[in-house]
Protein backbone atom coordinates (compact mmCIF):
# COMPACT_ATOMS: atom_id res chain seq x y z
CA UNK A 1 0.00 0.00 0.00
CA UNK A 2 1.42 3.30 -0.80
CA UNK A 3 1.86 5.67 1.91
CA UNK A 4 -0.54 8.59 2.18
CA UNK A 5 3.17 11.11 1.66
CA UNK A 6 3.15 9.51 -2.01
CA UNK A 7 0.10 11.91 -3.09
CA UNK A 8 0.81 15.38 -1.43
CA UNK A 9 0.82 18.78 -3.80
CA UNK A 10 3.85 20.62 -4.13
CA UNK A 11 2.95 23.05 -1.67
CA UNK A 12 2.44 20.06 1.11
CA UNK A 13 4.88 18.09 0.29
CA UNK A 14 7.23 20.88 0.77
CA UNK A 15 5.89 21.68 4.29
CA UNK A 16 6.09 18.21 4.64
CA UNK A 17 9.82 18.08 4.43
CA UNK A 18 10.50 21.18 6.60
CA UNK A 19 8.70 19.21 9.23
CA UNK A 20 10.65 15.92 8.84
CA UNK A 21 14.21 18.05 8.86
CA UNK A 22 12.80 19.45 12.37
CA UNK A 23 11.91 16.15 13.74
CA UNK A 24 15.01 14.64 12.70
CA UNK A 25 16.90 17.16 14.40
CA UNK A 26 15.84 16.45 17.56
CA UNK A 27 17.42 13.09 17.52
CA UNK A 28 20.03 13.39 14.92
CA UNK A 29 23.39 16.31 14.86
CA UNK A 30 22.30 18.10 11.82
CA UNK A 31 25.32 17.72 10.22
CA UNK A 32 24.21 13.86 9.50
CA UNK A 33 20.86 14.14 8.29
CA UNK A 34 20.78 13.19 4.45
CA UNK A 35 18.15 13.72 1.76
CA UNK A 36 18.40 9.71 2.05
CA UNK A 37 17.31 9.78 5.85
CA UNK A 38 15.16 12.95 4.95
CA UNK A 39 13.23 10.43 2.37
CA UNK A 40 12.81 7.47 4.62
CA UNK A 41 11.62 9.79 7.28
CA UNK A 42 8.87 10.95 4.68
CA UNK A 43 8.30 7.51 2.87
CA UNK A 44 9.41 8.56 -0.34
CA UNK A 45 12.33 8.25 -2.68
CA UNK A 46 14.89 10.69 -3.06
CA UNK A 47 13.94 11.02 -6.82
CA UNK A 48 10.25 12.55 -5.13
CA UNK A 49 11.80 14.81 -2.61
CA UNK A 50 14.35 16.60 -5.58
CA UNK A 51 11.06 17.37 -7.62
CA UNK A 52 10.14 20.35 -5.01
CA UNK A 53 14.19 20.85 -3.86
CA UNK A 54 17.20 21.47 -6.44
CA UNK A 55 19.62 20.46 -3.33
CA UNK A 56 20.04 19.49 0.51
CA UNK A 57 20.49 23.16 1.06
CA UNK A 58 17.68 24.28 -0.36
CA UNK A 59 15.98 21.91 1.82
CA UNK A 60 18.00 23.70 4.82
CA UNK A 61 16.59 26.93 3.48
CA UNK A 62 13.01 26.35 3.56
CA UNK A 63 13.73 24.77 7.53
CA UNK A 64 15.41 28.20 8.46
CA UNK A 65 12.58 30.29 6.51
CA UNK A 66 9.70 28.48 8.18
CA UNK A 67 11.67 28.73 11.89
CA UNK A 68 11.89 32.45 11.18
CA UNK A 69 8.48 32.89 10.33
CA UNK A 70 6.86 30.87 12.53
CA UNK A 71 9.14 32.12 15.33
CA UNK A 72 9.00 36.15 15.26
CA UNK A 73 5.14 35.08 14.65
CA UNK A 74 5.20 33.33 17.79
CA UNK A 75 6.89 36.19 19.81
CA UNK A 76 5.20 38.64 18.37
CA UNK A 77 1.58 37.33 19.78
CA UNK A 78 2.66 36.53 22.53
CA UNK A 79 4.13 40.26 23.43
CA UNK A 80 0.88 41.61 22.21
CA UNK A 81 -1.07 40.41 24.15
CA UNK A 82 -0.09 41.09 27.25
CA UNK A 83 1.55 44.92 26.32
CA UNK A 84 -1.81 46.92 26.46
CA UNK A 85 -1.84 45.32 30.59
CA UNK A 86 1.51 45.02 31.37
CA UNK A 87 3.42 47.59 29.45
CA UNK A 88 7.29 46.18 27.93
CA UNK A 89 8.61 44.46 30.65
CA UNK A 90 5.45 42.15 30.48
CA UNK A 91 5.97 42.22 26.71
CA UNK A 92 9.64 41.35 27.24
CA UNK A 93 9.09 38.30 29.92
CA UNK A 94 5.97 37.13 27.23
CA UNK A 95 8.62 36.95 24.18
CA UNK A 96 11.16 35.03 26.30
CA UNK A 97 8.77 32.18 27.56
CA UNK A 98 7.17 32.12 23.94
CA UNK A 99 10.62 31.58 22.91
CA UNK A 100 11.20 28.61 25.52
CA UNK A 101 8.13 27.09 24.48
CA UNK A 102 8.72 26.99 20.88
CA UNK A 103 12.28 25.75 21.53
CA UNK A 104 10.37 23.02 23.87
CA UNK A 105 7.96 22.08 20.83
CA UNK A 106 11.14 21.85 18.46
CA UNK A 107 13.79 20.47 20.26
CA UNK A 108 15.40 20.04 16.57
CA UNK A 109 15.49 24.42 15.64
CA UNK A 110 18.27 25.24 18.18
CA UNK A 111 20.61 22.35 16.73
CA UNK A 112 20.34 23.52 13.33
CA UNK A 113 20.66 27.43 13.88
CA UNK A 114 23.78 26.68 15.92
CA UNK A 115 24.96 24.61 12.96
CA UNK A 116 24.49 27.10 10.57
CA UNK A 117 25.94 29.95 11.98
CA UNK A 118 29.43 27.57 12.66
CA UNK A 119 29.35 27.15 9.19
CA UNK A 120 32.75 29.41 7.70
CA UNK A 121 31.20 29.77 4.43
CA UNK A 122 28.44 32.26 4.09
CA UNK A 123 24.92 29.79 2.85
CA UNK A 124 21.79 30.56 1.79
CA UNK A 125 20.45 28.78 5.50
CA UNK A 126 22.90 31.14 7.00
CA UNK A 127 21.80 34.19 5.80
CA UNK A 128 18.64 33.58 7.27
CA UNK A 129 19.65 33.00 10.60
CA UNK A 130 21.36 36.17 10.46
CA UNK A 131 18.73 37.93 9.40
CA UNK A 132 16.26 36.32 11.98
CA UNK A 133 18.67 37.23 15.08
CA UNK A 134 18.74 41.02 13.51
CA UNK A 135 14.48 40.70 12.97
CA UNK A 136 15.03 39.46 16.66
CA UNK A 137 17.03 41.78 18.20
CA UNK A 138 15.55 44.54 16.64
CA UNK A 139 12.15 43.53 18.15
CA UNK A 140 13.52 42.98 21.87
CA UNK A 141 15.49 47.22 21.12
CA UNK A 142 11.89 48.55 20.37
CA UNK A 143 10.26 46.58 23.35
CA UNK A 144 13.51 47.77 25.84
CA UNK A 145 12.84 51.39 24.02
CA UNK A 146 9.53 51.25 24.69
CA UNK A 147 9.96 50.75 28.23
CA UNK A 148 12.29 52.99 29.13
CA UNK A 149 9.71 55.49 27.41
CA UNK A 150 6.70 53.78 30.05
CA UNK A 151 9.75 54.69 33.12
CA UNK A 152 9.90 50.73 33.64
CA UNK A 153 12.74 50.06 32.76
CA UNK A 154 16.59 52.07 33.43
CA UNK A 155 16.59 55.03 31.32
CA UNK A 156 20.55 55.06 31.38
CA UNK A 157 20.08 51.15 29.80
CA UNK A 158 22.36 50.34 26.84
CA UNK A 159 19.89 48.30 24.76
CA UNK A 160 22.57 47.17 23.02
CA UNK A 161 23.84 44.79 25.94
CA UNK A 162 20.46 44.30 27.45
CA UNK A 163 19.18 42.38 24.02
CA UNK A 164 22.68 40.23 24.07
CA UNK A 165 21.86 39.43 27.75
CA UNK A 166 18.33 38.33 26.79
CA UNK A 167 19.36 36.39 23.85
CA UNK A 168 22.43 34.90 25.91
CA UNK A 169 19.77 33.96 28.42
CA UNK A 170 18.00 31.84 26.12
CA UNK A 171 21.31 30.12 24.59
CA UNK A 172 22.02 29.19 28.04
CA UNK A 173 18.80 27.86 28.69
CA UNK A 174 18.84 25.62 25.45
CA UNK A 175 22.94 24.63 26.16
CA UNK A 176 21.87 23.54 29.89
CA UNK A 177 18.99 21.29 28.61
CA UNK A 178 20.59 19.41 25.66
CA UNK A 179 23.53 18.62 28.28
CA UNK A 180 21.12 17.35 30.66
CA UNK A 181 19.25 15.38 28.27
CA UNK A 182 15.52 17.20 29.33
CA UNK A 183 14.54 19.83 27.00
CA UNK A 184 11.81 20.52 29.84
CA UNK A 185 14.63 21.84 31.70
CA UNK A 186 14.26 25.16 29.74
CA UNK A 187 10.70 25.32 30.88
CA UNK A 188 11.25 24.81 34.37
CA UNK A 189 14.05 27.56 34.49
CA UNK A 190 12.81 29.91 32.07
CA UNK A 191 10.67 32.00 35.09
CA UNK A 192 13.30 32.16 37.82
CA UNK A 193 16.37 33.31 34.85
CA UNK A 194 13.44 35.79 33.13
CA UNK A 195 12.98 37.26 37.19
CA UNK A 196 17.12 38.22 36.99
CA UNK A 197 16.85 39.55 33.80
CA UNK A 198 14.11 42.15 34.50
CA UNK A 199 16.18 42.88 37.87
CA UNK A 200 18.86 43.94 35.56
CA UNK A 201 17.34 45.93 33.17
CA UNK A 202 14.44 47.85 34.93
CA UNK A 203 14.10 50.92 36.15
CA UNK A 204 14.65 51.46 40.02
CA UNK A 205 12.03 53.35 42.10
CA UNK A 206 13.07 57.06 43.07
CA UNK A 207 12.11 55.69 46.77
CA UNK A 208 14.69 53.01 46.73
CA UNK A 209 17.33 54.60 44.97
CA UNK A 210 20.63 55.10 46.92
Amino acid sequence: MNSPAKYLSAEARRAATVEAVIQLAAQTPPSEITTTAIAQHMGVTQGALFKHFPTKEAILEAVMVWVAEHLLSRVDEAAHSVQAHGGALAALEAIFLAHVDFVVEHPGVPRMLFGELQRSEMTAPKRVVQTLLGHYGARLQQWLAQGQAQGQVAGALDCATAVTLFIGSLQGLVMQSMLAGDVLHMRRQAAPVFALYRRAVMAIPAGDAP
